[in-house]
């Protein structure tokens, strides 16, 4: 089993920014992908960004070039900087780590952009 804790979620203004991070501990050997989703309210939950051990990433295009995912694999822990954020990016964003053919879900934070 991995244990997934994230943190950083909150009330930000919009054009604001905010820090996740997502700390794995368990079974934590052959991790390979770790990344965020979100779902916000009405809406099927979406890939944000993913990063592979070796520092790939891949980002969904609403995000890219404000939002930058990177990894610590020292420290099995996953952290999302989101700058110029607006309201459409509320939403509760879950923390993924896929470790051989399973994926491992956090339990999610809330992300609220409204002045």
């Amino acid at each position: 089993q991995v244990q997934l804790v994230e943190s950083g979620g909150g009330l930000v203004q919009p054009g604001g920014s905010l820090r996740l991070s997502c700390a794995a501990s368990g079974s934590i050997f052959s991790i390979n992908r770790m990344g965020w989703y979100r779902q916000a309210p009405g809406r099927q939950r979406e890939l944000v960004a993913v990063i592979t051990t070796g520092g790939s990433t891949n980002y969904a295009d609403s995000v890219k070039g404000r939002f930058t995912i990177s990894r610590d694999n020292a420290k099995n822990t996953v952290y999302l900087q989101m700058n110029s954020l607006n309201p459409e990016d509320t939403a509760v964003y879950y923390c993924i780590v896929d470790r051989t053919i399973r994926r491992y879900w956090g339990q999610g934070t809330q992300v609220t952009v409204s002045s």
